[in-house]
């Protein structure tokens, strides 16, 4: 059974689908396949290598789709290592849902029994530290803070040295959103780094970039200019629930050879799920053969 949430996440996704398709239709052929893949944002060329990879006859069957689609999601994170306390810094653009997907990963640490913190290394905004102040007060979670335009690097040194010193399980860090061509915001981003590294060595262990589902495959480029500063361990993609681009997953996994590690599909602290390809597929190829007819 289809996990429930992650069809909740792509149901604008469906919707767009379920708009083009023929209301009865005998099979499903190459032409229809090609409009719907699209129409979910899958990238031109993905489409095309899709259509390219099926076997040649003119009508799809779902086995061999599902084949092909899997292929795009192929990179796994890496083994984490089993390190206490284990850091997370988020990183991305301005209004990607940076600040409440640090608070979702946090309550998912905390569901699971661990012992959290959070670091306010968006010093940028002062309603940044005030929004995870409030997310950190409402969640029953520390967390370390300073003024507004006080160094991020401090704040990011101070919560994991609390952590050490307090047996935390988890730290996560924030930082202020930046757009990727910005030199000297991406200086900063790589001191917080290096400083994190001082911190405890080793860290942090995974650095997370969040992007903003509705903005589709225009968020590519953003992500590989992020990787290259910083070099990105996982994505999350957030907003899921409120754009038809579900599509573009397959574009941001083959373009980035990252994994996607959660989806956000809600405002809710609960509304972070773990990512599952599988499950992503098959609402996909459900939705697109809806209305196929046996013979």
């Amino acid at each position: 059974m289809l996990n429930f949430i992650i069809k909740k996440g792509f149901t604008k996704t469906a919707n767009a689908i379920k708009e083009i398709l023929p209301v009865k239709v005998i099979k499903i052929d190459k032409e229809i396949l090609e409009n719907v893949l699209l129409e979910s944002d899958v990238p031109y060329e993905i489409v095309e290598e899709i259509i390219y990879y099926l076997p040649p006859q003119k009508s799809v069957q779902k086995a061999d789709l599902k084949r092909v689609m899997k292929s795009y999601f192929i990179y796994k994170a890496e083994e984490m290592p089993n390190d206490s306390p284990f850091v997370d810094l988020i990183i991305g653009v301005n209004g990607a849902g940076k600040t409440t997907t640090v608070a979702k990963l946090a309550n998912s640490y905390k569901n699971s029994g661990k012992k959290v913190i959070l670091g306010a290394s968006d010093t940028f905004r002062a309603a940044a530290i005030e929004q995870l102040k409030c997310w950190a007060e409402k969640l029953e979670i520390p967390i370390i803070y300073t003024k507004q335009n006080h160094d991020p690097s401090a704040v990011a040194f101070d919560t994991i040295s609390s952590a050490v010193a307090k047996n935390f399980d988890n730290v996560i860090i924030d930082t202020a959103g930046r757009l990727h061509n910005h030199t000297n915001l991406s200086n900063e981003l790589k001191k917080i780094v290096r400083i994190c590294n001082k911190a405890k060595d080793g860290s942090p262990h995974r650095k997370i970039l969040v992007l903003d589902g509705t903005q589709g495959n225009s968020a590519i480029n953003q992500a590989k200019s992020f990787n290259e500063t910083v070099g990105i361990d996982a994505i999350i993609i957030t907003k899921l629930d409120g754009t038809p681009k579900g599509g573009a997953l397959f574009g941001v996994a083959r373009e980035l050879k990252l994994p996607i590690a959660y989806i956000g599909i809600g405002e809710n602290e609960d509304d972070l799920v773990p990512f599952n390809p599988d499950e992503f597929i098959d609402v996909m190829l459900d939705t697109i053969f809806i209305n196929e007819m046996s013979q």
